[in-house]
């Protein structure tokens, strides 16, 4: 059975959508079936970014009320064998309730290795839908304090649906920029902020601006990419270093 990540932030903006991208193509990469299932009804991204956009004939919402079979409704994402795409509904008002999801993520995870569940921003009914079949989270936050601030606030929820296993991912960490911008005097500082054990650091890299406008994962090669796949081995149980910063 697989496992289910739910990949959620305080606020938009922060990259969470390519953070989500880009960790199920490391995992894909690691030779596993990874399903992303976007779940921001009526803002949906990760087909653009995964570059099956131009397939799209069904969705979740065709799924819940029986206009397609499940597995018609996801599509392989063509730079990554083993990265799958289940896309969110087109309009807002179709939105999966969190029961649904919970059971939906059951069956999936029958066929797939990971589960990730890309989170829409704030914390609304798509974020309910979102957490409900989680095991586990990842936060994902830029490192300023009004980030942070947002950040201790998810946990909170998360702490209250019952997901106990959750870890911070710093985004679009510039170092330069954080030690002379943000009011911290180092990532300890960060971590206190927001009362969420690190497991990834992200560096600012337009590499990832590039490969969601060309409609694919980020380039294995890049900064981002490296630091992604180090996330990836961290998820799995490998004991890794953060990386470079």
């Amino acid at each position: 059975m697989g496992i289910v990540t739910v990949i959620t932030s305080g606020k938009g903006g922060v990259g969470k959508s390519a953070v989500a991208a880009g960790l199920g193509a490391a995992l894909a990469r690691r030779g596993r079936r990874v399903l992303l299932i976007d779940m921001d009804a009526g803002l949906r991204s990760l087909d653009y970014m995964l570059g099956t956009s131009c397939d799209l004939v069904y969705d979740l919402s065709d799924v819940v009320t029986g206009n397609c079979e499940p597995s018609k409704a996801v599509y392989p994402c063509g730079g990554s064998n083993g990265l799958f795409l289940l896309p969110a509904p087109q309009n807002p008002e179709d939105a999966v309730s969190p029961d649904i999801m919970t059971q939906l993520c059951r069956v999936f995870s029958r066929y797939y290795d990971h589960i990730l569940m890309d989170c829409p921003a704030g914390l609304g009914r798509g974020f309910q839908s979102a957490i409900a079949p989680a095991q586990r989270a990842l936060v994902v936050s830029t490192p300023d304090p009004l980030c942070m601030r947002d950040a201790d606030k998810v946990r909170r929820l998360l702490e209250d649906r019952g997901i106990s296993e959750i870890r911070l991912v710093v985004n679009r960490f510039h170092a330069k920029s954080f030690f002379r911008l943000e009011g911290f005097e180092d990532l300890d500082a960060v971590i206190d902020a927001c009362g969420i054990q690190l497991i990834a650091v992200i560096p600012e890299d337009f590499a990832v601006a590039r490969s969601a406008v060309k409609g694919g994962p980020v380039s294995g090669k890049s900064a981002a990419a490296k630091a992604l796949h180090r996330l990836a081995a961290r998820l799995e149980g490998e004991d890794v270093p953060l990386g470079p910063l």
